[in-house]
């Protein structure tokens, strides 16, 4: 049921490259206890440094989130975060032998498909939900993020980048583990031809290629295959702001508004909405009747069906 706590049954390994680093590495998730929450654990180095994923330990949100502490880190982890918090994993240990997340495809897809191979195993402890109980919101410059009170989880964003192929894309999620695996996971990060040697020569995009990113000229979309959904571009924003939304560590029922922002805004408003308990509750439910009765709607984390190829 969707309101019991999720780990995986089994461990299930990965091996990829960062997108940014450029650096091979290997990913092995594991089942952890009720209330672990998403752990990294740098095995490659002394001490097998643990760094739990929690806003107070981001260390950086420039083209990716970092998660870090004690002077170590582990960087891009969003799109992982985005398929554990899709699936409605809430406990899992992440073991990394590398300073990045394997970028796989660009999405989030990848990670789906080893959850489901690991299967996913409910647990008798309550998930805990985050539930919004007045209007919040944040801006930067004509970038911003709104929180609404809603009975549901729902995510309306709006991208408006200068180029033909990103003018004023909008996508709405209702949030449930079929959508989230169907519609947003499969979306893969995206960038632009002329910015690449700029980003190589500041030491990121060094692992990007047409396999694990969209690139785009002034005009077109280079790779041969084209776009997974006409919007790819809208989706994937939703996917990475996903991501960084399961730093909070707990599922939240609100409509978020969101209008062209990105990872910096992203845990800006997470910090400051953390801090600010007036906004919100938190909550648990014995089942799903019992959140009917508050009228709100549970996110849907149930539906396991197959990934698209």
């Amino acid at each position: 049921m969707d309101h019991r706590q999720r780990t995986l049954k089994t461990e299930v390994s990965c091996t990829g490259i960062g997108l940014h680093s450029g650096c091979k590495a290997g990913l092995t998730m594991k089942p952890a206890p009720p209330y672990t929450g998403i752990r990294f654990i740098r095995r490659d180095l002394p001490g097998r440094p643990e760094i739990h994923a929690v806003n107070g330990n981001v260390v950086g949100t420039n083209m990716s989130t970092s998660i870090g502490r004690d002077g170590v880190g582990v960087s891009t982890v969003e799109h992982l975060m985005a398929a554990l918090f899709g699936l409605g994993i809430d406990n899992v240990r992440v073991e990394v032998d590398g300073p990045e997340i394997p970028i796989m495809d660009g999405s989030s897809a990848p990670f789906v498909f080893l959850i489901k191979t690991a299967g996913v195993r409910e647990q008798e402890e309550p998930k805990q939900f985050m539930v919004i109980r007045k209007r919040f919101r944040v801006e930067d410059g004509n970038r911003s993020i709104t929180i609404h009170p809603s009975r549901e989880l729902k995510i309306t964003y709006t991208i408006d980048f200068d180029h033909p192929l990103l003018k004023n894309q909008r996508y709405v999620l209702r949030f449930s583990g079929g959508d989230f695996v169907r519609e947003i996971s499969r979306a893969r990060t995206f960038g632009f031809l002329k910015d690449i040697q700029y980003l190589r020569e500041n030491g990121l995009a060094m692992g990007g290629s047409l396999d694990n990113a969209i690139v785009i000229d002034d005009f077109r979309v280079l790779n041969e295959d084209g776009l997974r959904y006409s919007d790819e571009f809208v989706r994937h924003k939703i996917l990475d702001f996903l991501g960084d939304l399961a730093i909070l560590g707990c599922p939240v029922i609100g409509h978020f508004v969101v209008k062209k922002s990105g990872h910096f805004l992203n845990q800006v408003m997470l910090r400051e909405l953390i801090r600010n308990e007036k906004y919100w509750k938190i909550q648990s439910f014995k089942d799903r009747s019992e959140a009917a009765e508050n009228r709100l709607r549970l996110p849907a984390f149930g539906r396991l069906e197959p990934v698209p190829a």
